[in-house]
């Protein structure tokens, strides 16, 4: 007995060095912390419990067989973030440089089966090469059963991807099938292709980072929700994050309580909105003054900046955040708004979190940059994600709402729950001068004529009144309120219930 324990222990400590003190010195100096440093970092302390710390690869081609470390490059396991269970898996790029091998990838598995079993979260860590050359097909195979996995996982549990490190080729497919991808600046990136190939092929000359680094995906692409400055820093906010998500879509994101009254009332948002219809104002502003305490979660805040996404909560509730921001093309949904909004919209429909919309869209942006783009099938994803979304959906429309965009943003017509309407708003199917122009169009060439019928189409369309007596808003609030009624109707929707007719599963417009 005293001999397995004695080896037991050491292959623990061998487990623990990984690639060894040089390799970890070299991952220190990038700025880069370790994959077991991470975890400890991640999860709360004194909670990690390691599976698989014995593995070692299969692999006898090219001397691998000489080559054997304990864990083989990725840690796995289980803890808690503030009390929460987690499944986790880091990869180690002291190891192998965090390449995947058949064994490897069957520790990733293993971690994502047993969190759909019981219902819980899984995070990956990434720093990897990406698939192991020596092993081949085996370690494309191994790929493979990962995003087999992602496909299952999905809609079932959180899955969330911190990008530490490389992940090139078919390694990028398993985060981008995640909910969540955050990045770090400097130190991480994400492309199919490196510049290598992408210079032999295309001649082009571009840098890794440039090609798929973390202000690229933030700012560019769309692939990654966020970029940090350093690991710490995305681990923390990583951290933050999960605060705000339900373990699985069996259960209720947490109710974090707040000393925030539902009652509270915010004077300033009475001026908020310009007496000018063409003057931006900052719905960040909105959201801030609303939300409970003031603290607001934004996801991908530099993509796509004409529309705002992130969680937030009221009265202690997670609640998804969707809004136009005027402050950015004056509102207007465009390719890349719709695809952003889309995807946070059904993920919060998943996960059973309410989803409050903010209303200030002209409508869809014109040009043919945009039609030759397909606005109308990527236009067409943010309206069949509100129109499928069965959790409670409260909307506010601030000011303008034009057009097709009033129908898309979660109006009454989409099964909206409730729908509250400013003082301000302008519910039409465009602006009064469009309007007049095409109506009265005999009267181009008479200003004074113009103006008159312009003055008449605001007193008749620009105000919330016509869709009210609709019954298309279910009431008009003063500004100041806005928190109050939503934290009530989020009170009174809490025990909603709506199933969408059976289906294998709808045809959403990709």
């Amino acid at each position: 007995m005293h001999d397995i324990l004695a080896q037991l222990e050491i292959k623990r400590e061998r487990a623990r060095q990984g690639g060894g003190e040089k390799r970890i010195a070299t991952q220190h100096a990038k700025g880069k912390l370790t994959a077991r440093e991470r975890l400890e970092l991640l999860l709360d302390d004194g909670t990690f419990e390691e599976w698989d710390m014995f593995v070692e690869h299969r692999c006898v081609d090219f001397g691998m067989q000489e080559q054997k470390v304990p864990g083989d490059g990725v840690v796995t396991g289980y803890g808690m973030i503030n009390g929460r269970l987690v499944f986790v898996f880091s990869q180690d790029f002291t190891v192998f440089g965090g390449a995947l091998s058949e064994a490897h990838a069957e520790k990733i598995c293993k971690v994502m089966d047993q969190a759909m079993k019981v219902g819980a979260p899984v995070i990956g860590l990434n720093d990897s090469g990406g698939a192991r050359i020596q092993e081949g097909v085996a370690s494309l195979g191994g790929y493979a059963d990962v995003f087999q996995r992602n496909v299952l996982a999905s809609g079932v549990i959180p899955q969330i991807s911190m990008i530490m490190g490389p992940s090139a080729g078919g390694a990028v497919y398993s985060p981008a099938m995640t909910d969540f991808i955050f990045m770090v600046k400097d130190s991480s990136y994400m492309f199919v292709t490196g510049p290598e190939v992408v210079k032999t092929v295309t001649h082009e000359e571009v840098s890794a980072e440039e090609l798929g680094g973390a202000i690229t995906h933030s700012t560019k692409s769309g692939v990654a929700d966020l970029a940090f400055d350093n690991d710490v820093q995305a681990l923390l906010m990583l951290r933050r994050l999960y605060n705000y998500l339900p373990l699985s879509n069996r259960e209720k994101a947490p109710v974090r309580q707040s000393g925030d009254p539902i009652e509270r009332q915010e004077p300033s948002l009475d001026t908020l909105v310009p007496e000018h219809p063409n003057k931006p104002y900052d719905m960040q502003e909105l959201i801030v003054k609303t939300v409970d305490d003031g603290d607001f979660f934004e996801l991908q805040p530099e993509y796509a900046k004409n529309i705002l996404i992130g969680f937030a909560r009221m009265d202690g509730q997670t609640v998804g955040i969707v809004a136009n921001q005027p402050l950015v093309l004056a509102g207007c949904l465009d390719i890349k708004s719709s695809i952003k909004a889309a995807r946070f919209v059904r993920f919060c429909d998943a996960f059973n979190i309410p989803v409050v919309t903010f209303v200030d869209v002209p409508g869809f942006m014109p040009g043919t940059g945009q039609e030759y783009g397909g606005i109308i099938k990527h236009g067409a994803k943010l309206l069949y994600a509100y129109a499928e979304c069965t959790v409670p959906k409260i909307t506010v429309i601030t000011r303008k709402a034009y057009g097709g965009a009033y129908d898309v943003m979660s109006s009454k017509h989409l099964r909206g729950d409730v729908n509250l309407a400013w003082p301000s708003a302008e519910i039409a199917v465009m602006g009064a001068k469009g309007a007049v122009e095409i109506i009265f169009r005999e009267d181009k060439n008479d200003p004074v004529k113009l103006a008159a019928r312009e003055a008449g189409y605001k007193e008749r369309f620009a105000n919330p009144f016509v869709a009210g007596a609709r019954g298309f808003i279910d009431d008009v609030i003063m500004p100041h309120e806005t928190r109050k009624r939503i934290c009530r109707s989020l009170l009174m929707l809490r025990d909603k219930k709506l199933q969408n007719p059976w289906r294998k599963h709808g045809n959403i417009p990709l």
